[in-house]
């Protein structure tokens, strides 16, 4: 059963100037994202793309970022680089309640991400 959609852009510059501060990485990104991306050529466009996703599936939610962190959505690509989500920390128990589609893409400037959200 369906539970929501969301989508999401933003400017790879706004996120190339914020994840300059290691804070901003370690706020928004967890460990194992941090790891995909440096193994990827550590570039703004990709923190953009992760970025974006999080912020799609808020809205798919159809909470926001509330009562939890960006790093508690965290998008991981399989071998063939096909984007997953996982829920961790205080929304871990939303792995057994829903299944995401999420869908990532970027151009020179912008970064943008689709989530689909179904109810298991």
């Amino acid at each position: 059963m369906f539970h929501g959609i969301g989508n999401d852009i933003i400017e790879i510059s706004r996120i190339e100037k914020a994840v300059s501060k290691e804070n901003f990485i370690h706020k928004v990104f967890t460990e194992k994202e941090v790891e995909y991306i440096v193994s990827k050529g550590n570039r703004a466009e990709t923190y953009a793309g992760k970025f974006s996703a999080k912020e799609a599936v808020s809205k798919a939610l159809g909470t926001g970022v509330r009562n939890f962190s960006p790093a508690d959505i965290e998008i991981l690509n399989n071998e063939l680089g096909k984007p997953y989500v996982i829920f961790k920390n205080n929304i871990e128990d939303f792995n057994e309640k829903y299944y995401t589609e999420i869908s990532i893409s970027h151009c020179r400037d912008y970064a943008t991400a689709v989530a689909v959200i179904f109810i298991r």
